[in-house]
């Protein structure tokens, strides 16, 4: 199954065009998307995921027609939204037996199984009585995945889902996903580039509603191998290399601006050749140097 995506558009009423021609091919398996705030990821999530319309494009999930019949989406969608709120002193097995109810499980003896099983895959069955209010960040994440995954969803949707995790959640957290990335069509949006390159394989990059790549994670890497040099720098000369590099990024190490510059060919006063990173791809394409 794919998900097939072509020319879509969202203007909202306060004049930002939040998807101009977004044009993808998605296929099984885990895709990244990357971007920063405003790029457009969260527009076009919604716009998937059935919760705002588009002005104009199409999207087809194998045959179903996501734009237009959004009832047949809702069946084998699971969506994780940036932010979700939960009911006060409801534990995680009665708010996932709920949420199955709405999904469309009559059956309580398969609906309980189901929400078992489903609590035993993201690791919080022994959690299982306790209030969703009361868990941890990156365990309300772990079971915003189980909600995702009622009635074995085709297509599942997750937005900004490590933000603030520490780093033990969020490893917990890609192995969740890439299991269930195996069998699926599963889109990762984030501004974090390290969730794309540990889990996905194919990815596309937005800014100010547009598409400005869309590949292989490691064709990407090939558009910059070898381009990227690295220098430390003062700070008093920072806008002196901006005005004579064409500048990737910078970033404080040891206290001293660690500037990375993208040039075709090899760069001498003191520039030591990088080696290329998904972070690089990401900033060279924003900056429009690749």
């Amino acid at each position: 199954m794919q998900l097939i995506i072509k020319d879509l558009n969202k203007k909202y009423s306060n004049g930002v065009h939040a998807l101009q021609n977004v044009t993808l091919t998605i296929n099984k398996g885990m895709f990244g998307l990357l971007g920063p705030n405003g790029a457009g990821k969260s527009s076009l999530m919604r716009t998937l995921a059935t919760l705002q319309e588009a002005d104009s494009g199409t999207a087809h999930l194998g045959d179903i027609d996501v734009l237009q019949d959004k009832d047949a989406v809702r069946k084998v969608l699971g969506y994780l939204p940036q932010e979700f709120g939960v009911y006060p002193r409801t534990s995680a097995l009665e708010l996932l037996d709920h949420l199955a109810i709405l999904k469309g499980f009559e059956h309580s003896g398969e609906r309980k199984e189901m929400v078992l099983q489903l609590l035993q895959k993201v690791n919080l069955l022994d959690h299982a009585k306790k209030a969703v209010s009361s868990f941890s960040g990156g365990m309300r994440q772990r079971f915003g995945i189980a909600q995702c995954l009622i009635g074995s969803p085709k297509l599942v949707i997750v937005d900004e889902p490590t933000a603030g995790l520490d780093p033990g959640e969020r490893n917990r957290f890609y192995n969740i996903l890439s299991e269930i990335g195996e069998n699926i069509i599963v889109i990762l949006s984030t501004h974090i580039v390290q969730d794309v390159r540990e889990l996905c394989t194919q990815m596309a990059i937005m800014d100010k509603g547009k598409l400005l790549y869309s590949g292989n994670t490691d064709d990407a890497l090939d558009q910059i191998k070898g381009k990227v040099w690295e220098r430390k720098v003062d700070k008093s000369e920072l806008s002196n290399f901006h005005a004579n590099y064409k500048i990737i990024s910078n970033k404080l190490v040891g206290g001293k601006p660690l500037i990375h510059v993208f040039s075709e060919q090899p760069l001498g006063n003191e520039f030591q050749r990088a080696d290329e990173n998904l972070e690089d791809v990401f900033f060279a394409k924003l900056n429009e140097l690749v």
